[in-house]
Order: C-alpha cells, then structure tokens, then sequence
C-alpha cells in the first residue's frame, strides 16, 4: 500500500511527522508525494488555536472526498486536534478510520497494518483503531525522513511544557515538560551533520529550560558546546527562548560561540504587568526590558524575533497602548502580533471582561502596520552592506537565487534574492551578497566573490 502524508502545525509536529515517516519506511511502504496515488493519507494536525483546528478539519474533510470519489482506502489522524479532541475527531468524522494522539506516533506502523489487514479482508472498515498512550512517558526521539530541505534541520529537545499560561492548551496536548537526553541529542545532530545540514534550528515548546528535570540545571549552553564539538554544522539557530530562563551562560554562549546565529526568537505576549499576570506568564516587563537591553548590549547585531497577544481578556486601552509604545521603542527586526483565540479547556476561557472580536483583530492589525514599517526601516539600514547568505533556490519569476541571511529564520521570515554572474550557487551554499534595495520584507542584491 501506497502512504499519504500532510503535516500541518508547527516545526515541533513536522518533526514528528518525519518520525511517523522513517517508521514506515523502515516498515516497508512506499510513501508517496501525490495524495491521488494514496491508498492510506495520514494527516498530522495541528489544534493550538481556533484557525489551526479549522484548517485541521477541512484537511480532513478534503481527504475524505478523496475516499468517497477516488481509490483512497484510508485515513488516519494523528497530532494535536486527534490529542485534544479524541472523541470527536473518532465520533464524528465518520471517513477517519484511525486516531492516535501525540503520545502514540510510535504506534503509526501498527495503525497502518491494522487498517491495512480490515482493507484486505472485508473491503472496508469495521472498526476505527485508536492508540492513546501516556503522553507524559513515551520516547520522544526516532530516526527521521527530512521534509525539509537537505541543508536545514530542526532539532526537538524537549516535549510538553510545565509554564501553564493560561491563554495555552499545549501543556494538556502534550503534556508536562521532558527533556530529551544529551547523548541522544548529539548522535542525532551527528546523523543530521552526515546528510548535510548547514543550518540546525534547535526547537521545543520552553528551550531555554533544557536540562532543568534530567540534570538539575539550565543544560542548553552544554548542549550547544556538544553539538559543535561533534558536528561542523556551521549555523546553529534558536527559536522559543523563554525570557525568565535566559541565563548570563546563555547570553555568553550566543555571543561568544561563532556558529550560534545572532538571532534569539523571544515570545514576550505582552508588555503590561497586569496583562502579563492573567496571562500567567513568568517575568514581569521589568525583568524583559532588562533582558532585552542586556541582549542588545552583550550581542552586537543580535536580531529579536517576537510574539505578542492583543484582546487577552481585561486589556484595556492603556495596556494596548503601552504594548504599542513598547514596540516602537523596542523596534524589533522580527514581530507578530495575533489577536487572543479563546480556547476551551484553558484558564483564559472563563476570565471576565472578554474583548470583542473586531476589537482584536483591530488592534493587531494596528500594530502590524507599524511592525512592517519598523522592518522597512531596519532593512533599510542593510543597503550597502554585504552579508552572508544560505543558498536556497533560484526563482524563475524573479530571475534571481534566493536564500536567507543569520537574520532569517526559516518559513517565517524574510528572504535575500540576489544575481550571480556565472555559474549558480546550489541550494546549501554559503554566498556573499551585497545588498542593493529592499523589497517589503526581503532584500535584493547582487553575488561577490568571497
């Protein structure tokens, strides 16, 4: 039997799905790009927040037309919206044939077989296969298949989280945090240094906790000193660094060790105190402003990435605004801002003085507008300046290569398209390119010679 897969979510569920993938290949099935060829899809979904669960359930309801007007045998469901509503998705998605949760992607291999074995025998499916292990117990490694490109990796170090905003449902999706051991994490740094990745974006729900439930302390900087004693892997990239767990050995590592990228990605939420302790979030705007004056201090051009929440239940417009002032002080060169989504299940859900819809999405499309002319303004500062750039592809639109800068994260943020005279550089090399104009978001240049 021929495999479908689509992954949807975050970079911490693509991981898992090529988890999901290199079991089955092990297995000995094919898997195939093309969903029309599948006799089995599985769709690893995504349930953080209202628009996830949408997109979740009509890929799924997209699938099953495929099983009602074509060859499509099967489908089975993993992740989070099979994690947080087991029931539902097992109940009232009649075309679902399987549902594993979070906890069981171990368990892919024996979904399919089982689901493989009633195709075979009856022509259809009697009964749906579920599997819910304890999400808090189960491995969290595996070897993988790489959906990403050649060159660039993510690294999962840990699972669940402990941090309990109450804004999150994460902590009962994948529950309490776990760290994976260093051993385990080197030798997989090893695997992917061997298939040669040039850019490894270490990843969790809390990095900045790394170590602190295995080994007693804050591991992350030993663990990036292991991980370029063992690997040449030349970038190593950090996203979901918790501000109240930033540590002066952090700090020191990024700013001393060449191949940590000087690039933090620091999801804040807030800036007011009040919101912030609705939110639960631990650190008060005190302890950020300290950190982020002592980031820019320490690290010369280290590039911040962020998130904020606007609408959280009680945000007045005084907290609004001094979110709004906090911004155009702080000028990050990266930021999103989404209005709150009322999950079911959180703490959040049942706070009072709940804010209109139109008012949130009012007040993040404000501070948006003012985050793009921030970006424009700080990619401004780049003309002229020649930087290195990670060889991604060439854009036959465009008529030019195109990669990303230390400055730009993958999927997420901007682009550098630049010329080269000659031949072209293949995706996983290193160019330097001197900037010329911005773009919006990305910056356009030419090739020199290194």
């Amino acid at each position: 039997m021929k495999i479908g897969f689509i992954s949807l979510g975050c970079p911490k569920n693509q991981l898992d799905t090529e988890v999901m993938l290199c079991e089955l290949v092990e297995a000995g099935y094919e898997i195939t790009p093309e969903d029309i060829e599948a006799d089995i899809i599985i769709v690893n979904t995504c349930a953080f927040i209202e628009s996830a669960k949408k997109e979740a359930i009509d890929t799924i309801l997209d699938v099953a037309w495929l099983k009602h007007n074509r060859d499509l045998k099967g489908i089975i469901v993993t992740g989070c919206l099979a994690e947080r509503y087991r029931e539902a998705v097992a109940d009232e998605l009649p075309e679902v044939d399987a549902v594993l949760g979070v906890g069981s992607i171990h368990n892919i291999v024996a979904a399919v077989r089982a689901l493989e074995k009633q195709i075979k025998a009856k022509g259809e499916i009697c009964e749906k296969y579920t599997s819910f292990e304890d999400k808090n117990t189960v491995r969290l490694g595996g070897d993988r298949v790489l959906t990403t490109p050649e060159y660039s990796a993510y690294l999962k170090i840990s699972e669940g989280c402990d941090n309990c905003c109450t804004y999150c449902a994460i902590p009962s999706i994948r529950g309490k945090f776990r760290s994976r051991p260093m051993g385990e994490l080197v030798k997989e740094a090893k695997q992917l240094a061997s298939l040669g990745v040039k850019e490894l974006t270490i990843i969790a729900q809390d990095t900045t906790r790394y170590g602190t439930d295995i080994y007693g302390k804050y591991a992350l900087p030993e663990l990036i000193r292991k991980i370029c004693k063992e690997t040449e892997i030349p970038w190593i990239r950090l996203l979901y660094c918790y501000p109240d767990k930033f540590t002066e050995e952090l700090i020191d590592e990024i700013r001393d060790n060449p191949r940590v990228l000087k690039y933090i990605d620091l999801p804040l939420q807030h800036i007011s105190d009040s919101v912030l302790s609705r939110m639960n979030r631990h650190g008060d705007s005190a302890l950020i402003r300290d950190l982020l004056a002592k980031l820019r201090r320490e690290i010369p051009d280290i590039v911040i990435r962020t998130t904020f929440i606007v609408g959280f239940p009680g945000e007045t417009e005084a907290d609004f605004e001094e979110l709004a002032e906090f911004m155009k002080e702080q000028r990050f060169e990266h930021a999103g801002v989404f209005p709150y989504s009322r999950e079911e299940g959180t703490v959040a859900y049942d706070l009072p003085d709940q804010i209109d819809e139109q008012v949130k999405q009012d007040r993040a499309d404000i501070l948006m507008r003012r985050q793009m002319e921030i970006n424009a303004e700080q990619n401004e500062k780049m003309v002229g300046k020649t930087i290195q750039v990670l060889c991604e592809d060439f854009d036959p639109v465009n008529e030019a290569m195109y990669g990303r800068s230390y400055a730009d994260a993958p999927e997420i943020d901007g682009k550098v398209f630049f010329t080269v005279e000659g031949k072209r550089p293949a995706p996983g090399e290193f160019v330097d390119v001197k900037v010329d104009e911005v773009v919006v978001y990305d910056l356009v240049g030419h090739a020199v010679k290194n």
